[in-house]
């Protein structure tokens, strides 16, 4: 029988996808983290089905690498409990900081996946978050060229 005639599961008829880099950091997350983690899980799942049913090798690809990034994100989540003693910065809490150059900024601290510090999140591995750990109201910190006032706790 002809090659031709034979269809061939070879290495052209699979698309591989590089990981997704996962944080060697606890994976701490607030309850809200943890929403969204499975909100991100649920929705690659979604689309694996979508890419299953429309045939899209690269999609289906795409889908799997997120599918297996989300689920190990979702496995590793430590839910952190609210913190109620706002004397010192800790994960969760939200630090009003007034910069060097006069601005004002507020950042909620939180786990890796839900920052967005133009948003106003900020992870906890980040230098500002990890230079604010344990500090107090009117404590000040260095990050970079910047010096940066704590003006509130919450």
């Amino acid at each position: 029988m002809s090659r031709a005639f034979v269809k061939e599961q070879d290495a052209d008829s699979v698309i591989d996808l590089p990981e997704r880099l996962i944080s060697e950091h606890p994976n701490d997350v607030t309850a809200q983290g943890l929403a969204l983690i499975e909100a991100a899980f649920a929705r690659a799942q979604q689309e694996h089905a979508a890419a299953q049913a429309a045939d899209d090798r690269e999609a289906i690809a795409r889908a799997a690498c997120d599918m297996r990034y989300w689920d190990a994100r979702r496995a590793t989540a430590h839910v952190v409990a609210p913190n109620e003693d706002i004397s010192q910065v800790r994960f969760g809490h939200t630090v009003t900081l007034m910069r060097d150059d006069g601005r004002e900024q507020i950042f909620r601290i939180v786990g890796e996946d839900e920052a967005a510090p133009a948003k106003g999140t900020l992870s906890h591995v980040a230098p500002l978050a990890r230079a604010l750990y344990g500090k107090s109201v009117s404590d000040t910190v260095r990050v970079g060229a910047h010096e940066l006032e704590i003006l509130a706790i919450t």
